[in-house]
């Protein structure tokens, strides 16, 4: 997926078609109905000539898929270089840690946090400098959907309010933000990736 969402008049936001074009979208041969990558709980709308829509998307995929995993490491992100410290799964075969059963690879991105196709979020090395680069979705009372790699999924109850600020709808919420020792930060690492031993 290639298209980008936002809160502006942009043709991403209801563009259907940007999710069935193979060329666009790498799911486009297998998910043919696009109306999983929006979960019914979002309810933010975008303006622009027509009226008022919903968007097409909210729900985001892990950067630990297809690379380039600049986010995952910590140490690369501050050097804003590229890394090979965790793993970047290219093929269902480089899915064994964490296991697909524990990887996710889809989950509810915040309304004021989505933008790209990639769900970003930082390997928790020290509790103490977890970070929040974009924000999961809590529409489910606090909560958010989750896939996991092995074709499951749950709902994932947030237990720290700084994962779940209120939806304002307006695209502004700070993303890459500081969230020392965050347990649903350390959470989502654990079923991110894991140190790359190649």
């Amino acid at each position: 997926m290639d298209g980008w969402i936002s809160m502006a008049a942009t043709p991403d936001n209801t563009n259907t078609a940007a999710l069935r074009d193979p060329a666009r979208s790498k799911f486009a041969h297998y998910l043919t109905a696009v109306e999983v990558y929006h979960c019914p709980a979002d309810r933010s709308t975008v303006r622009n000539a027509g009226g008022t829509f919903l968007r097409v998307r909210s729900m985001g995929m892990s950067q630990a898929y297809g690379g380039p995993g600049d986010w995952l490491d910590p140490a690369g992100f501050q050097a804003n270089v590229s890394s090979k410290k965790y793993r970047v799964f290219y093929k269902t075969v480089d899915i064994v840690a964490p296991p697909p059963s524990q990887c996710y690879v889809m989950l509810d991105e915040h309304p004021d946090s989505i933008n790209a196709g990639g769900f970003a979020n930082m390997m928790v090395e020290a509790p103490a400098r977890a970070r929040i680069i974009d924000f999961p979705a809590s529409y489910h009372n606090g909560a958010a959907g989750i896939s996991f790699a092995d074709g499951h999924a749950e709902i994932k109850k947030w237990l720290d309010p700084r994962t779940k600020p209120p939806a304002k709808n307006n695209g502004q919420l700070t993303l890459n933000v500081e969230s020392p020792n965050n347990q649903d930060m350390i959470w989502l690492s654990d079923r991110t990736s894991s140190l790359n031993t190649r």
